[in-house]
């Protein structure tokens, strides 16, 4: 009872600093946005796409635990469900971005109209069909999230194992629907920031990122609470193991797409596709892609090839912080040069933003989770997956 009680003083401590900075980081930002609003809304944009990236990266990697079971889903499904519940905050999140259209998208302007290529996509690209597709993507989002947590928490309560069959049947659907959704999203939020340009493979490269960023977020989260029951009763070094595995597999396919569409496009050298990769490749700009390719595939890369890399929680953990803040990176480098075509910029903002967004999720996030057992305790996969020989208390 004694760690019980201070895990959740742990937590409240983390949701007051965590909710402090972002009250502080915020205030600065409505500074910023009334002093120069166009910079405001695109450091706010890659800041809410890293955040929103956790949360629903949570949804799936549930989504995908549901589907094949395992010891490393069970470790972290609390994780994940706290994650996903952070959809509705999310979604309030996303006001800014809507009031801030004219400030990002080109085609939302009166002078579109001018422009025979947006003319051509304004039926899909028009404000109020963009705000009812967000909607349609945060209520399918929601509810899936809300399912998920509900018929947990019902099978916490009621040891009904039926919840097990109804959790696998909705997470099959959920992951076709959410990477149509993120794909639709992808192409609404970013890639319509240069309107000419288009990639079919885009949705993919967010879909991947997403993973990506969720392993890395629980492996940290995970790492902290394991000095605390229950986790410190179960938690095993293979258990990291085959997280970083997991980490390891998003690494790798994340080179793979990422790298798939700069040479699909390049190779096939169109005007209207290379453009984007020549303002991304311009001035300043091409050492960060340097850097990505180097910090964000190549050294995590040959750390998670070494067993002692995955086996070892607070190593792992180093890693997964690395690769955290290379996702912000690599959404840096794919939002801002939108707004700077000529070389390489950088802003105060581009740094407050990610705090005022992410210090509010994350104190969200630490109020969820300390409401709620750690381990779920009746599902009837865990002990066999966990090697327990009885129920859980």
């Amino acid at each position: 009872m004694n760690e019980e009680n201070q895990l959740r003083e742990d937590l409240i401590r983390v949701q007051r600093w965590a909710l402090i900075a972002g009250v502080l980081a915020t205030a600065l930002s409505i500074l910023g946005a009334f002093i120069s609003p166009v910079q405001f809304f695109h450091s706010y944009l890659f800041a809410f796409l890293f955040w929103l990236g956790i949360g629903l990266g949570c949804i799936a990697i549930l989504m995908l635990h549901h589907l094949v079971g395992g010891a490393w889903g069970f470790v972290i499904q609390r994780t994940l469900e706290t994650g996903a519940r952070s959809l509705p905050l999310l979604a309030l999140l996303f006001a800014p971005i809507l009031l801030g259209l004219p400030y990002l998208y080109e085609w939302s302007r009166e002078e579109a109209a001018a422009d025979a290529v947006l003319l051509h996509k304004s039926a899909y690209l028009n404000v109020p069909f963009f705000a009812v597709r967000a909607i349609l993507y945060f209520a399918l989002w929601t509810g899936a999230a809300y399912l998920l947590n509900r018929w947990s928490d019902k099978m916490d309560a009621t040891g009904d194992a039926g919840y097990v069959r109804k959790l696998e049947s909705i997470s099959g659907p959920g992951l076709v629907f959410y990477g149509i959704t993120m794909t639709f999203a992808s192409v609404d939020w970013v890639m319509s920031l240069e309107p000419h340009w288009y990639s079919t493979i885009f949705g993919i490269v967010f879909l991947v990122g997403q993973g990506l960023s969720t392993i890395a977020f629980v492996i940290i989260v995970t790492m902290l609470l394991g000095y605390r029951k229950p986790l410190a009763d179960v938690l095993v070094p293979r258990h990291f193991h085959d997280l970083g595995n997991l980490l390891l597999a998003f690494v790798m396919l994340w080179a793979y797409v990422a790298f798939s569409q700069f040479l699909i496009i390049w190779s096939g050298n169109l005007p209207e596709e290379v453009t984007w990769y020549a303002h991304r490749l311009r001035g300043g700009w091409k050492w960060v892609a340097l850097a990505l390719i180097s910090f964000h595939f190549l050294v995590p890369f040959l750390l998670l090839l070494l067993r002692r890399t995955k086996r070892k929680a607070q190593i792992l953990a180093g890693v997964a912080v690395w690769l955290l803040v290379l996702r912000l990176v690599d959404l840096f480098w794919i939002v801002s040069p939108s707004l700077h075509r000529n070389g390489f910029g950088i802003h105060w903002l581009d740094f407050v933003t990610p705090v005022a967004v992410g210090g509010l999720w994350i104190a969200f996030f630490a109020w969820q989770l300390r409401s709620r057992a750690l381990l779920p305790v009746h599902d009837p996969r865990i002990n066999e997956a966990l090697g327990l020989g009885e129920a859980l208390p």
